[in-house]
């Protein structure tokens, strides 16, 4: 056990955000903590990582306990005190330890010459310890995950002060994972990841050999990663065993299971009650009706299981009129601000659903904010068909800051509306009773999301523009929204780094990889299985295959032992051989730049080098043994 939290409570002041927290986290787990926006998930990463402390409860068994020296990771915000320094300066400090083992091995190599055997001792456990952390492969692993993080090997000598916040994030979460802490803590960290970036990140974790707690929406990512999940509903945690999917299947047959028993007990309860109240004037029935009584109050009661917290926005609207066939016409588009970022060529047509993926800082974003008129075109042409009438959602919309109520925010867009109508619509979008009397100033980001989605579609456009509109969604927003678009009869064209929502809702796609714009006529699924199609056949065509020493022929011997020891020891040097030209082609795959950035393919190859390493050594003894017999 590394750590464990019973009975748990945190208030801040007088309200109370987790009320009775039981988690348990084990080495190697990968557990996941769900919940609606609000109920107390980061409260509780910050419980864990030692940065709030339980708040006095009515359990006496209430406590938390670390197991020994665990070292916990928390990904922080502003997490560097010297910006002057450089980025390979920065990410070193992750390696201090095993940086300051190399310098003793160098160290000690030099001097083991006098033949002190307390030196030698110290280089074999030292040596035996750098190899099990990593220390022969530690560079090819910072250099993988540095550049799955979007960042060039030049980047190294910049100092941190060059980079972005965004980037300086991203530094952060690179140097967590370079640490390699017993419990990794990660708050959504695919928040403001591209695709391709967190499916390297879900392999990364997988293949971590210590605990893993996440907090996150995206379910995708935790449908791959968690075998635990921790819902806090109510204040309250519950454990479930398996990934995402399984604890939604869970929860839907724990509640039906506990509300059949709790309904099967009232009606009991019902029964007996009655039964006494029928007989208890009746001088023979005394006896039965005491006995009813006391059944009655011996039962361990049920209490009704509390209905899942499903509470969200139920707007659905048809758009005011119908397109003709043809929405958007893209040609030989160029878009960018200083310089060209990409050329965009496709259309789009009535009732498609066209995602919009790629990497980060390809031109995504870019794109849209040109066809919708918000930065200019650097050349190329694009037209809207007939009756198109466009609703833009941009991602930057939950930065919009203002002291109006969200009912006048509302209203002064549309002010021909009634006060019944304009609270009806804003109802449908989560926004009742004085919730419409806050300032759009005082909203979370999930809730100026909504309030944006509500205007927007109060006008009923026919093609919805969407820029990310999941970001700050919880998972119940989420599936409400795909459930409203999948209705929508209009079409669609949005840009989005959540692969379920992408792939529940998107029939094609249009993808950015930085040097192109593809056009894809099929739907996320199909999208990755060609894709890894593709990859399959490219690998096969550059890697060859490894030569095979041939056996070679054995002198003949008088005699039969002499014979067999030597046939003995020519297949032994020759499976040295056949190992040694293995491990060299394996050596050179390290150096291949398609797997620069692949960490799992990384780590797969430098076990299996140090297998063959100890395999090599194991058959040279042999070869040894066999030579002193044969008295070579």
């Amino acid at each position: 056990m590394l750590y464990q939290i019973k009975n748990g409570m945190v208030e801040f002041g007088a309200s109370t955000v987790l009320r009775r927290i039981n988690i348990e986290i084990n080495d190697g787990e990968k557990i996941a903590i769900v919940g609606r926006n609000g109920c107390g998930k980061t409260t509780l990463l910050r419980l864990i990582a030692g940065e709030l402390q339980l708040s006095k409860n009515e359990y006496e068994d209430s406590f938390a306990a670390k197991g020994g020296k665990v070292e916990i990771g928390y990904l922080k915000q502003n997490a560097f005190t010297d910006l002057a320094i450089t980025l390979d300066d920065e990410l070193k400090k992750s390696f201090e330890s095993l940086l300051r083992k190399q310098a003793r091995i160098n160290e000690l190599l030099n001097q083991m010459n006098d033949g002190d055997e307390s030196k030698i001792n110290e280089f074999t456990r030292l040596s035996e310890e750098f190899e099990k952390d990593g220390g022969y492969y530690y560079e090819k692993e910072y250099n993988a995950i540095l550049t799955a993080f979007g960042f060039s090997l030049d980047d190294k000598k910049r100092p941190l002060s060059e980079f972005s916040g965004g980037q300086l994030t991203k530094i952060a979460f690179v140097k967590l994972l370079l640490t390699k802490p017993d419990i990794l803590l990660l708050d959504e960290p695919t928040n403001h990841l591209d695709i391709s970036t967190v499916e390297w990140l879900e392999g990364y974790l997988k293949e971590y050999k210590k605990a893993v707690v996440i907090v996150s929406h995206d379910r995708m990512f935790l449908d791959k990663i968690a075998e635990e999940v921790y819902e806090i509903e109510h204040g309250i945690s519950r454990k479930y065993v398996g990934n995402y999917s399984s604890f939604i299947k869970q929860k839907d047959d724990n509640y039906e299971r506990e509300l059949k028993a709790y309904k099967a007990q009232q009606e009991e309860i019902k029964r007996l009650t009655e039964l006494v109240e029928k007989f208890k004037n009746t001088p023979t029935k005394v006896a039965m009706t005491r006995s009813k009584l006391k059944q009655i109050e011996h039962m361990d009661k049920l209490e009704e299981p509390l209905r899942f917290d499903t509470g969200t926005f139920k707007a659905s609207f048809k758009p005011n009129r119908d397109t003709g066939k043809e929405i958007l016409n893209v040609s030989r588009l160029k878009i960018g601000y200083d310089k060209v970022l990409c050329e965009v060529n496709f259309k789009q047509y009535k009732r498609q659903r066209v995602a919009i993926i790629g990497t980060n800082g390809t031109g995504k974003s870019t794109f849209v904010k040109t066809i919708v008129g918000a930065i200019p075109k650097i050349s190329g042409d694009f037209d809207f068909g007939h009756q198109v009438d466009v609703g833009y959602f941009d991602q930057q919309m939950i930065r919009y800051d203002s002291e109006k109520t969200v009912l006048d925010e509302f209203w002064d867009e549309f002010p021909s509306l009634t006060q019944t109508e304009a609270r009806g619509a804003l109802g449908a979008f989560m926004f009742t009773k004085d919730d419409v009397f806050k300032t759009v100033n005082m909203l979370s980001g999930g809730e100026k999301v909504r309030l944006a989605l509500c205007k927007i579609l109060q006008r009923k456009p026919n093609f919805l523009i969407l820029d990310e509109p999941t970001n700050h969604m919880d998972m119940i927003g989420k599936a409400t929204l795909e459930k409203m678009l999948g209705s929508f009869e209009g079409s669609i064209l949005f840009v989005s780094h959540d692969r379920y929502f992408v792939k529940s809702l998107a029939d094609s796609l249009l993808v950015f990889d930085g040097e192109s714009v593809e056009y894809f006529p099929y739907g996320y699924d199909e999208y990755i299985e060609k894709k890894e199609q593709t990859v399959e056949k490219a690998t096969q065509a550059v890697t060859p295959k490894p030569e095979v020493v041939k056996e070679g022929k054995t002198s003949y011997m008088l005699s039969k032992e002499r014979t067999r020891l030597e046939r003995k020891l020519a297949k032994t040097k020759e499976k040295i051989q056949e190992l040694e030209a293995l491990l060299e082609k394996k050596r050179a795959e390290l150096d291949l730049p398609e797997n620069s950035s692949d960490y799992v393919k990384l780590c797969e190859l430098g076990t299996e080098i140090e297998n063959d390493e100890l395999s090599i050594l194991s058959l040279m003894e042999e070869c040894e043994e066999l030579e002193k017999q044969l008295n070579i």
